[in-house]
């Protein structure tokens, strides 16, 4: 097993030239910043997770969190680590400092989170809840919620989860039957169970808060009845301290595939009879709105767990094609490193350049969302919040798809060893088959991109996006070694454009069933084509020169971006039958 590294330089390479952030430097609040600045917060940051985080992935793999007497214990390690990272004020990075926050804009918050999912991916989970949490109270608590609860979450002093899903229920929410029963001095009881509970209980704070959806009693059916609550595992005192512990107990924890240290708890509400103590979040009946907030941030914090996983992977399969010796070249006599093949390299070039492609769409993404909330005029900020939502989708599908697919590359690579899991690099294949499936099913982010996202803003959300992709036509025409990646991407537009007004035409006729037999390869078709402009930008800006960087570091940026270009891009072309394909083939499944 090899050691990780954070891939400090290749993050640095993509915060500059697709993050832009000499750009965000510019807006309101973050003018103290620069980019030498950012990089030395991405070097300290890479250093503490490379050295404290990740060390503890196998260890949290191999034993598990456990619950004994109704309370969960983490792994060997876990709560000191934990207790590393936020005195070191990495859990508060991005958030605001009036809350006890770093100030730092959202995509650099996003790249230290990046880092903490590739050290261990399981362990991430519990920030990125918090995370989900923190902008929840930021947008939907009341004063007094925020002023007893968000400095806390903030720094990570205290952790946030996510109550929605219910036995009975699955993805569709609208049949949830936790209750809600208000009482005279204005708090709830909370009663029912829950299932699929991150980080429900552990052992790393002395207090956890929980964000449950339940419906009062008066409320209507479906997800119009929906409240949200905010429970905490301890009733604070008068001084804010943990005081009495809440009426809810930790029925089990789930046996899973992969993410073993992350504790997936089914949760019971009201067992003692007087039911658990409650606040309401935002107004009755907006819970699936307040909850979109805390969704669409963990969206996102899922597709990066593509993106790590990947990257995790690569690093470990590089090194073992370096060390293994087997087989020979054509005409050689003595056995090489496997390396040496070609088909080993194509499958590493194949899992670099989808790392570096991952990252690309993700930080430019998050360069939105720090433009949507500090651009000066409305008009960017408007347009800018469009592309995030269109994007978020893309984002947590395709890349936690191409996660899955990258880390059962990296077992090929290793051959019979892969299987074996003393090893490691299954773990990596383990924890990233969960990631398609929560925070909602990649088939819904589908769904959601074409019924929801394509006629954002009447259409011009999509229209202003593809467009955006061919402003760097002109500046590969001037490097001949890009030529061919550019006749690629300018044939991948195109298709894009093509499936697009087909299938906005299609929801336009009503032929809904159409446009979703289509969705989930329009998706993957998008991204695709999404991240090869992103790449082809990169390799623009290398081939031009990037202060700070050696000239064999951006030769190496050029090499893996006409890969992606000339290799992996031309399967969004032959995605375009499949999305057009309608709706007669769905009968052969009955």
């Amino acid at each position: 097993m090899s050691n990780f590294v954070v891939p400090t330089e290749d993050m640095k390479f993509a915060l500059d030239v697709v993050g832009r952030i000499g750009e965000i430097s510019k807006l309101n609040g973050f003018q103290h910043l620069d980019t030498q600045t950012v990089g030395d917060i991405i070097d300290e940051a890479g250093r503490f997770f490379t050295e404290v985080i990740a060390p503890l992935n196998r260890v949290g793999d191999e034993q598990g969190s456990t619950l004994d007497d109704g309370a969960v214990t983490s792994p060997e390690g876990f709560k000191e680590a934990y207790r590393a990272y936020i005195d070191a004020g990495w859990a508060a990075a991005q958030f605001p400092e009036e809350w006890g926050g770093g100030g730092l804009p959202y995509t650099v918050g996003l790249a230290i989170n990046e880092m903490f999912k590739t050290a261990n991916m399981a362990f991430s989970l519990c920030p990125m809840l918090t995370h989900s949490a923190v902008e929840a109270l930021l947008r939907h608590g009341s004063d007094e919620q925020k002023a007893l609860y968000l400095e806390k979450l903030v720094t990570g002093e205290w952790t946030g989860t996510m109550h929605l899903t219910e036995p009975q229920s699955g993805s569709d929410l609208g049949s949830i039957r936790a209750r809600a029963v208000p009482q005279e001095d204005g708090t709830y009881r909370i009663f029912g169970t829950k299932i699929f509970i991150t980080w429900g209980d552990h052992d790393l704070t002395d207090n956890i808060v929980h964000f449950v959806l339940a419906k009062t009693p008066d409320a209507p059916a479906g997800t119009k009845g929906i409240s949200m609550f905010l429970v905490p595992k301890y009733l604070p005192d008068a001084d804010g301290s943990p005081g009495e512990r809440n009426d809810y107990r930790i029925v089990s924890i789930e046996h899973k595939l992969g993410i073993h240290a992350s504790p997936t708890c089914v949760v019971s509400f009201g067992d003692g009879g007087e039911g658990a103590v409650g606040w309401m979040v935002g107004n009755e009946f907006e819970g699936m709105r307040n909850m979109f907030t805390m969704m669409n941030t963990a969206r996102i914090g899922v597709g990066i767990e593509g993106l790590a996983l990947t990257e995790r992977s690569y690093q470990q399969s590089l090194a073992y094609a370096r060390e293994r010796i087997q087989g020979r070249r054509p005409g050689g006599t003595e056995e090489v490193p496997i390396i040496e093949h070609p088909d080993v390299k194509r499958m590493l070039l194949t899992m670099k350049a989808s790392a570096e492609a991952m990252r690309a769409l993700i930080y430019h993404t998050a360069l939105h969302n720090d433009l949507a909330h500090h651009a000066d005029d409305e008009t960017t900020r408007r347009n800018a919040a469009s592309t995030v939502a269109l994007l978020t989708p893309v984002v947590k599908a395709w890349c936690t798809d191409l996660g899955v697919e990258m880390t059962s590359v990296g077992i090929q690579v290793h051959g019979g060893m892969g299987f074996i899991e003393e090893t490691g690099v299954a773990q990596h294949y383990r924890d990233a088959r969960i990631a398609p499936i929560y925070e909602g099913t990649n088939g819904i982010q589908a769904i959601d991109l074409v019924l929801r996202k394509l006629p954002l803003d009447g259409g011009d959300a999509v229209s202003r996006h593809i467009s955006g992709m061919t402003e760097v036509m002109d500046r590969m025409h001037a490097h001949p070694d890009l030529e061919v990646f550019r006749d690629r991407l300018t044939s991948a537009i195109q298709g894009l454009v093509d499936t697009t007004e087909w299938l906005s035409a299609r929801l336009g006729a009503g032929e809904t069933d159409v446009v979703l037999a289509g969705a989930t390869p329009y998706l993957r078709q998008f991204g695709l084509v999404t991240a090869g402009w992103l790449m082809a930008v990169q390799a623009v800006a290398a081939r031009e020169g990037v202060e700070g960087y050696d000239p064999e570091f951006l030769e190496a940026k050029v090499a893996n971006a006409r890969f992606y270009g000339e290799h992996l891009l031309p399967m969004a072309s032959g995605l375009v039958p499949t999305i057009k394909a309608g709706t007669d083939f769905l009968d052969a499944v009955r």
